[in-house]
Formats: C-alpha cells, sequence, structure tokens
C-alpha cells in the first residue's frame, strides 16, 4: 500500500490522503528495502532547499515515536496521521541524513560513518537551524501545525532529540517479545532482497551495516551485554538478531523513560489494541493534542487483540537476559 493507505484510511476523505501522500513522495524518502528510490534525489533536491532557505522558523512540541520497528510505530503514526492538526512522517531518515551524517545506521543513505548513539554535544546550532527548518516548512506545506516523526532508532538518542527540540513529547512503544521477534524476522525474511555477489538488504541494513553497528557500538558499550556478545556473530541467525535488538531497545526505553520523566511517555502495544480508546485519549493528552474522532475511529477499525507467539527456540544468552 503506498504511504501505507487502506481501505479504512480512504474513507477519511480526500484531504487526509492527499497530506499523507505529500508527506510519503515529497519528505519521507525511500529507504533501501522499498521500490522507488530512483526519486530519491527528487526529495533531496526539495529537502536541500527548504535547508538552505533563509530564516530561523521554530516549531513548538514536536512528537516522536520511538522504540522497536514491529512493535505498533507504523499504525500509531497512522492513527495520529488523522488528526486535524498533525503531520506525519513515517521514518524521515532522509531529513535527518542532512541534519547529521552520522544518524543513518542501516545505509538507506550514506553507507558508513552511523552511529546508534548522537550525544547532545553533537547537536550544533547549525543542525538546530536545519532540523527546525526543513521540519516547520513541512509542517506549513502540508498545512500541519504538529509534526509526528515516526523513528524507532531515536530512542537511543534522546538527549540529542531534547538538544535539538527542548519541548519535545517522546512516545516510547514496548511489545511482548516473542511477538515483536517473530516480526521482525517475517519482515525481514518476507521483504529482504539478495543482490549480487552476496549482498542482501533487509532489516539489517544495506549488506547487514544495522548489525555490525549494532555490534559494534551498542553490543560494546555495556557490561550487561557480555553474553550477548559471545554470540553475536555477523553470520547470527534473524530470530536471535532479533531477540537481541528487542532485548536492547527495551531496555533502553526504560532506562530513557527514568531519565525523562516529563518528555518520555510509555505505549504498551498490548494496551492499545485491547483497549485502543482509552490508550488514544490518554496519548492525545500527554502530546497536548484535541480529541479527533478521525483518530478513534480508524483505532476501532484497525486495531484489534491477536494470539500471542511464544519464544523461539533462541541461543542460550538470549534466554538469560528475556
Amino acid at each position: 500500500m503506498a504511504a501505507q493507505i487502506d481501505s479504512g484510511y480512504r474513507q477519511f476523505g480526500l484531504g487526509k490522503i492527499t497530506r499523507r501522500l505529500v508527506s510519503y513522495a515529497l519528505f519521507e524518502g525511500r529507504p533501501h528495502t522499498t521500490k522507488g528510490q530512483w526519486f530519491n534525489p527528487v526529495v533531496f533536491t526539495l529537502l536541500r532547499t527548504l535547508k538552505v532557505i533563509p530564516g530561523n522558523p521554530r516549531i513548538t512540541s514536536p512528537i516522536f515515536i520511538t522504540g522497536l520497528g514491529r512493535s505498533g510505530t507504523t499504525i500509531l503514526g497512522l492513527l495520529f496521521s488523522l488528526h486535524r492538526d498533525v503531520g506525519f512522517l513515517n521514518e524521515p531518515k532522509a531529513i535527518w541524513s542532512l541534519v547529521n551524517e552520522h544518524s543513518d545506521v542501516c545505509g538507506d543513505y550514506l553507507c558508513s560513518g552511523g552511529h546508534f548513539r548522537l550525544s547532545p554535544t553533537e547537536a550544533t546550532e547549525q543542525q538546530i537551524q536545519s532540523a527546525h527548518r526543513m521540519f516547520s516548512r513541512y509542517l506549513r506545506f502540508t498545512g500541519s501545525t504538529r509534526l509526528i516523526d515516526k523513528y524507532p532508532e531515536l530512542i537511543f538518542r534522546i538527549d540529542y532529540l531534547l538538544k535539538i527540540f527542548p519541548d519535545a513529547r517522546v512516545i516510547f512503544i514496548s511489545r511482548n517479545g516473542p511477538d515483536a521477534v517473530a516480526s521482525i524476522e517475517l519482515w525481514s525474511r518476507r521483504l529482504g532482497i539478495a543482490k549480487a555477489g552476496g549482498r542482501t538488504e533487509d532489516w539489517w541494513g544495506r549488506n547487514d551495516l544495522k548489525w555490525t553497528y549494532l555490534r559494534e557500538q551498542l553490543l560494546q558499550e555495556d557490561s550487561r551485554w557480555q553474553s550477548l556478545r559471545e554470540v553475536a556473530t555477523q553470520d547470527l541467525d534473524h530470530l536471535n538478531r532479533a531477540a537481541i535488538e528487542w532485548i536492547i531497545s527495551m531496555q533502553e526505553g526504560l532506562k530513557q523513560l527514568k531519565s525523562h520523566p516529563e518528555a518520555v511517555c510509555r505505549l504498551e502495544y498490548e494496551k492499545l489494541v485491547n483497549d485502543p480508546q482509552q490508550e488514544i485519549a490518554r496519548l492525545l493528552e500527554y502530546c497536548h493534542l484535541s480529541p479527533d474522532a478521525a483518530v478513534f475511529d480508524y483505532a476501532n477499525k484497525s486495531l484489534y487483540p491477536r494470539p500471542h507467539n511464544t519464544w523461539p527456540q533462541l541461543l542460550p544468552p538470549h534466554r538469560g537476559a528475556v
């Protein structure tokens, strides 16, 4: 589905569809596992133009959806995109690569120098200005007043993010481990692409770049991951890789929740699908967004509980960590 627009979404009218399509086509960029990458030069030309136009526009209270992919991050963004005030960008890594060249850990646009973590000292005045220019002009272009940026890996960059947007609201989504791990493995197997020369393009980045960065950066920084480091080889299977990413991402989210209780809010995916009305109302209040019937209506049509998976057969260090 282009721009994640399904039949239920189309029922909310041409205006909502147009805003979503414009966001998708002109601002998000096409990452390494998607079609239409030939259009990226057009996207980058537009973004670079927005970045260099003089002025110091500022956006207020942007909202960021973080955590781990395959945990409800996309559907939450789509729900919010139906709000009258919201412009939703689904993983706008093209924009972020122009803000900070080290932000790309998947090799979508830059195939070297990616960092999972970005420190607040890296948020220079130029980067702050660039981010505000591009995001604020996106909002103006789409007739929106509030930004929602879904980018799961930002959970590892909260201090950096708050340096750029001090009044940001961050939603950290958590999901049952077996379900998240199974979903990642299925996604990578279904949408992964095998290239000539043994290269791959899947969940783990262009030619395993994301997995390489995760092993060399996140697993090396904390003594808690000693047992995981021992099994996190370059040829580790997707299920065990996904379990490692889930463990690290969930621990990071809980850490940031404790460090920034005013800025970070936790959403449990299971609560969202079991009681969407209550959870959506809670999130709208947290984000200082007024109630909007379209958001609740789409939630009722799109969210429903599903049977849970059980943990697959994992290597011993994973079993101890989970």
